[in-house]
């Protein structure tokens, strides 16, 4: 009996074994089939040109504050503000009365300092004369030369002082020193103008030309200047492309650029340089203070490329899916830009590193996958 019972046991136990290694069989197959098979690729390395834009801001070619070079009230206004003018077209005129009066006392004192150069003249003739005829002393004949030469520096005086007199009813009258737009009047009429005045009285802008500043960071410089021939900044400057000009509304302006300045330094705060680029103007649609954007574009060598497609986006953070082990595995990588449909990548893979291309929309990390056979076809769900 003892026996019997030992048996069927060992026959129970034998039964439960094999149900139990069937049921993990089955989960196996289960598993398998379960897990999806997805694309896989090589990450690949390659050359791009990249077009990149920089926050830009428009000065004209010539800024010039328009500041008094005399004291006086402000009598008149010749222009209005807005206005376009021209090099030597009056502006302004400063109350000139003063300036005419100071010109007729040195005209007068121009005559009387004449009229002792005559006199002494005369006089150093004369006493020249009467020393030949020994009636005179040499000393005598000295003085008439002293005195001649006096009145000769009281003419030259005059006349110094007439040409400065001159030279302040000139600047009287203000007069654009450069062509170019007006800007708003700091001073009305009536106003007292000196030479100290903090504000200017406006500002003249010269725009036929703009500048356009802008400014990069230490790696895109680095990049912008490998990439240009030339053994120094102004080779290289000479020696960089057009670019070209994003207006505030987002549409491109018709004239191209140049770039022909770089900023000394780095700027220690903000660890950025200035550039500077020069544009035609003729149509006067650019003014200063005008903001946009220059698009310059840098050429990549041997750069890693990776389908944007191909990751996902989290948090500002970017991702891209790979296997290992056989199941999914979440890589970061760090972006430099884009090129065409493709992120470079500066960090996080390199050249001949697999990645799923498609199908991970709700893929975790972990979950189990299968890497599909290149000329297999999709299942379909």
């Amino acid at each position: 009996m003892q026996r019997f019972f030992i048996q069927k046991s060992t026959i129970l136990f034998l039964s439960l074994m094999v149900l139990a290694g069937c049921r993990k069989s089955n989960q196996n197959q289960a598993y398998q089939q379960q897990a999806p098979e997805l694309p896989i690729e090589k990450v690949k390395q390659g050359d791009v040109s990249v077009s990149r834009e920089y926050a830009a801001s428009v000065e004209g070619i010539s800024n010039v504050e328009i500041r008094p070079q005399v004291t006086g009230y402000l009598s008149r206004i010749f222009v209005d503000e807005g206005d376009y003018v021209r090099a030597g077209q009056p502006l302004f005129k400063i109350e000139d009365q003063i300036f005419r009066e100071q010109m007729k006392s040195a005209q007068a004192a121009l005559i009387t300092a004449q009229a002792n150069l005559s006199t002494s003249k005369i006089d150093l003739d004369r006493k020249k004369e009467l020393l030949r005829n020994k009636m005179v002393s040499d000393i005598q004949v000295k003085e008439a030369e002293a005195a001649y030469n006096a009145a000769r520096g009281a003419v030259s005086q005059s006349l110094s002082t007439i040409e400065s007199a001159k030279i302040n009813l000139n600047f009287s009258t203000i007069k654009a020193p450069v062509s170019g737009f007006i800007g708003r009047f700091n001073y009305r009429l009536g106003s007292l103008m000196t030479p100290s005045n903090q504000e200017p009285i406006t500002l003249l802008s010269d725009i036929h030309e703009v500048y356009t500043y802008f400014s990069m960071s230490e790696n895109d410089f680095n990049n912008f200047q490998k990439q240009q021939p030339g053994s120094n900044i102004n080779e290289i400057i000479k020696n960089t492309p057009a670019v070209s000009l994003l207006l505030s509304g987002g549409e491109k302006y018709a004239q191209t650029g140049k770039i022909d300045a770089v900023e000394g330094q780095f700027n220690k705060t903000t660890g950025s340089i200035t550039l500077r680029a020069k544009f035609n103007n003729p149509d006067s649609l650019l003014r200063s203070g005008n903001t946009g954007k220059i698009v310059m574009e840098q050429f990549y060598s041997n750069v890693i490329l990776l389908p944007i497609a191909s990751t996902r986006t989290i948090q500002d953070k970017i991702f891209v899916f790979t296997i290992k082990g056989g199941k999914a595995a979440m890589l970061p990588v760090e972006i430099t830009g884009k090129a065409g449909d493709n992120f470079i990548v500066s960090k996080g893979l390199k050249a001949g590193d697999e990645y799923i291309v498609t199908g991970f929309d709700r893929l975790q990390p972990g979950t189990p996958v299968v890497a599909q056979k290149k000329n297999a076809q999709p299942k379909k769900s």
